[in-house]
């Protein structure tokens, strides 16, 4: 406990410090929202007559905290391997259990205020956008939408070595994954072969559990999504533990 006390802080103050980081983690999905909704401003999605406020802002919203999950874990990861830090962790009676919940106390954290920000602006009148009763349950799908691209992330920090790397990797993965899972554009605009491939990505159900929450869709529906999204956490944290690595040679 004293491992894991010790390094949540470290990280939180390693966060905290970084100005620049901190300011484009909170800024980078409010700018996607200004951009929508400018250009969506006051139309309906034509196939769900939804506006489409309702269809961007959880769908942003989802894409930029599981981001922040993937990229925040990864760098970490890469950058205490470069500079030998986890190979003098290794040295010391800390498993690789409190080097991962360490980074996700700090990932969870962050992902609360973002998400409690970008709703606040997306509710302002320009952007319109109402919140459900049901709102509350969007808390546990983001932990546990959270928990699983943090895992993502932990996967990509164990293999790139340089920050080039990590970048190259995250961005294949979360930027495609962004418009095959619906965070940019309705996935009823989208051919079915799509549709289907976007059922074996866990950010359809972080968009979907969000969306649920926040514009009033069925309990049911947010507690499925909910049940996915554990599977996925529980898969790729099981990777995540088996393919760590204290050093790039080992």
């Amino acid at each position: 406990m004293s491992a894991y006390a010790a390094l949540t802080t470290a990280g939180y103050r390693a966060y905290t410090r970084d100005r620049t980081t901190l300011f484009f983690t909170f800024a980078f999905p409010l700018l996607f929202l200004v951009v929508f909704g400018l250009i969506f401003s006051g139309q309906d999605v034509e196939q769900s007559g939804r506006p489409y406020i309702e269809h961007i802002a959880p769908g942003v919203l989802a894409w930029g905290v599981g981001n922040a999950a993937v990229f925040g874990v990864a760098f970490v990861l890469m950058q205490w391997r470069r500079d030998d830090i986890l190979r003098l962790i290794r040295m010391t009676p800390t498993p690789v259990s409190a080097v991962i919940a360490s980074r996700y106390v700090v990932a969870v954290a962050v992902g609360v205020v973002q998400a409690v920000l970008f709703v606040a602006v997306a509710m302002l009148p320009f952007f319109g956008l109402g919140v459900a009763g049901s709102w509350p349950l969007a808390l546990p799908v983001l932990v546990l939408g959270i928990t699983a691209f943090l895992m993502l992330g932990v996967i990509v920090g164990s293999y790139a070595r340089t920050p080039e790397a990590v970048a190259a990797v995250a961005n294949c993965l979360m930027i495609p994954m962004a418009f095959l899972s619906g965070s940019f554009l309705p996935l009823d605009m989208m051919p079915d072969w799509m549709q289907t491939l976007s059922r074996v990505l866990p950010l359809r159900y972080l968009n979907d559990g969000v969306s649920g929450a926040l514009t009033g869709g069925s309990t049911g529906g947010v507690l499925v999504d909910c049940g996915v999204l554990a599977g996925f956490a529980v898969v790729l944290g099981a990777v995540a533990v088996r393919t760590f690595r204290w050093s790039d040679s080992s």
